[in-house]
Formats: structure tokens, sequence, C-alpha cells
């Protein structure tokens, strides 16, 4: 469960971001490129601060019906 939220959290910024670099200013680009590294360096690493987010949040915990 908690992929799938980093997963779609991790989608909505990208897709937010570029709709703010069309509407506002290309520097919304920026957040797309942090967002893409940061998938990047948690692919290497295994460290995502938003799991440490929904570990505390207690999110992901409960088990499936």
């Amino acid at each position: 469960m908690k992929e799938r939220i980093v997963r779609a959290v991790a989608g909505t910024l990208v897709l937010t971001s570029v709709v703010l670099a069309y509407l506002v200013s290309y520097y919304w680009l920026a957040l797309t490129a942090f967002v893409g590294l940061n998938l990047l360096q948690s692919s290497f690493t295994r460290f995502c601060p938003l799991e440490i987010i929904l570990d505390k949040a207690g999110i992901g915990k409960q088990k499936p019906c």
C-alpha cells in the first residue's frame, strides 16, 4: 500500500509541476527534477523520505481485508 501511495504522490507532483510550468513559470520544472532525482536515488539507496513520513503517520501498516 505504501508503495502505491509513494507512486501516486510522485506522479501528482510531476503532473502538477508540468501544469504550473506551462501556466505560470518554467521554473516549476525544478520540482519535476527534484522528484525524479529523489526517485532515482531511492532506487539505489532504498531511502525515501515519504515512506518515513507515512510510517510515522501509521499509514500502510494496516492489514488488508
